[in-house]
């Protein structure tokens, strides 16, 4: 463990000893579960914290427009060292930088690229979670970056405001290359979000909390070794890569962009004095009108924006309560499923600002009907398995007709935690088991917790972007899963249209730098109002 000059040591209020989780599972595939467990036992850091490290907030990504027309960003996967711990000098990657990324700010409508330099040691890709945009240029584990070689993805935006984010997705490695640092912001605006009364200044209200726990080995590196079922459980929290932050509030209202950024941690965020917060938005975008909650759960890849309250002087800390994984008491033990821990600490000054009466009317959400699915499908993930099969990168699991509206069901036979992505669009939760979505998963989402032995009906509706060969990704978000096999890959056609070949790694892979975008480049500042 890193020697703490500003934390004192975590309380451990139990510790579990290595062992099988309770609980038959019936899988053909061998689960590392028992081996890999290693018995993080409870995890418990409220009050032990000593926030002293200001919060660091990602800078925004500098962008130009070319000559034609495209909104350009520059990101280079690089290899760099942070100091988590002043005077601890930690390994670390990062997107133009040692640790994390820039964040990227986009409009509704515009045309963006993106040209993506490798400059790591092995190969990578770049995945844009929650973006609608062609299959060539998702960044899945088809789009692999080789060490040196730059790709430049080029789509519209063509979807509400939302936060969205990127992160690699390399076939088998994605748990490592996020744990190592890489991953970041995409936010998109459009006209209606603008018009409403939001706290939107970067950095003073509205604010970036990027979640992520970590473990430190005694020289201050990144480890992963002690693991529950869900993959790497790690005992400190980085927030936007701060360890033990504080934010200095200057407004009334504060807006947070959660995102967990976690490989297999499930949070459930909440403040220290149990006071109410307005949940705004969800991952595809802002809700139908405010949501107050006192609580909100998000496994891996999931975003939520919440208004936050604070009087003049007070100090208040967000956290983290143990989330209900929906399995038994003994494997949440071992799956994180009771930590308490203090995440982010919230100092109001003595003069507030203000912008007045915050809109609670947010957007227009049509509601996808049911009747009008074209198609039923069914998903079951058990072990690491969905529908009992392994990821082929050969093989299309699925094909979807472009506009097609599709009524998706996903069951976790297993008494053990997973979630699921769709890549490449917004899906509208129908019911949850028995019931109607909580508040929480009224909204447009990409990615959704799956509680052991409870049925989820999703709907959504396919865009227009159509390729037979390539294919996008539905897939477990906790990344060991993932890198384990748990994702399948399913392609947009045209109606009547078959799907084709996926194509070889080889194939897909960028083995150069591709040429110049045009010149002519004009800076233009990428949030409105700065």
């Amino acid at each position: 463990m890193i020697h703490r000059r500003f934390a004192r040591p975590l309380r451990r209020v139990a510790i579990i000893v290595s062992g099988a989780i309770v609980g038959a599972v019936v899988i053909t595939v061998a689960l590392t579960a028992c081996s890999s467990d290693n018995g993080a036992g409870v995890i418990d850091t409220v009050g032990s914290i000593d926030f002293v490290n200001p919060l660091a907030i990602p800078p925004l990504a500098e962008s130009t427009v070319n000559a034609a027309g495209e909104r350009v960003f520059d990101l280079a996967a690089q290899e760099g060292t942070s100091e988590f711990v002043p005077g601890v000098s930690t390994a670390t990657w990062g997107y133009n930088g040692s640790y994390l990324g820039p964040t990227l700010v986009a409009g509704r409508g515009e045309n963006v690229r993106i040209n993506v330099s490798n400059n790591l040691q092995e190969a990578t890709s770049v995945h844009w979670h929650g973006m609608n945009l062609p299959a060539k240029m998702d960044g899945g584990p088809h789009q692999m970056v080789e060490p040196g070689a730059q790709w430049s993805p080029n789509f519209t935006i063509d979807q509400p405001a939302a936060t969205l984010w990127y992160h690699p997705h390399p076939a088998g490695t994605t748990e490592h290359q996020v744990e190592m640092g890489l991953a970041g912001l995409f936010l998109i605006q459009d006209d209606e979000e603008a018009a409403l009364n939001l706290p939107r200044s970067y950095g003073v209200d509205d604010i970036p909390v990027v979640v992520q726990d970590r473990r430190f080995d005694a020289k201050g590196q990144f480890i992963s070794n002690v693991r529950g079922y869900i993959g790497p459980i790690g005992d400190e929290l980085l927030v936007n890569g701060t360890l033990a932050p504080y934010f200095d509030v200057t407004s009334e209202v504060v807006r947070l962009r959660l995102v967990n950024g976690s490989s297999a941690r499930v949070y459930d965020f909440g403040f220290s004095d149990g006071r109410s917060f307005d949940l705004i938005g969800t991952d595809g975008g802002l809700l139908t009108a405010a949501a107050p909650l006192d609580g909100i759960r998000l496994s891996p890849g999931e975003r939520a924006e919440i208004l936050v309250k604070v009087i003049p002087g007070e100090t208040v800390q967000l956290q983290s309560t143990p989330p209900n994984l929906g399995t038994s008491a003994r494997a949440a033990t071992r799956n994180a499923g009771d930590d308490t821990l203090d995440v982010l600490e919230l100092r109001a000054a003595d003069t507030l600002g203000s912008i007045g009466a915050v809109s609670t009317t947010l957007a227009n959400i049509e509601p996808l009907q049911k009747a009008d699915a074209s198609v039923d499908r069914s998903f079951t993930l058990n072990g690491y398995t969905i529908n009992n099969r392994l990821m082929d990168m050969t093989r299309i699991d699925e094909t979807v007709e472009a506009g097609a509206t599709e009524v998706w069901t996903v069951d976790n036979a297993m008494p053990l935690p997973h979630n699921f992505h769709v890549h490449a669009v917004q899906f509208q939760v129908l019911r949850v088991g028995t019931k109607s979505p909580p508040p929480e998963l009224s909204g447009w989402k990409d990615t959704i917790y799956l509680e052991p032995g409870v049925r989820y009906e999703l709907i959504m509706q396919f865009a227009e972007y159509t390729d037979p060969d390539f294919p996008y990704m539905f897939h477990c978000h906790m990344l060991a899963h993932e890198d384990a096999g748990m994702m399948g890959q399913f392609v947009v056609v045209e109606p009547g249209e078959q799907a084709g070949t996926p194509p070889t790694a080889q194939d897909a892979s960028v083995p150069k730098v591709n040429q110049a975008v045009g010149s002519g480049p004009r800076v233009i500042s990428p949030v409105h109002g700065h």
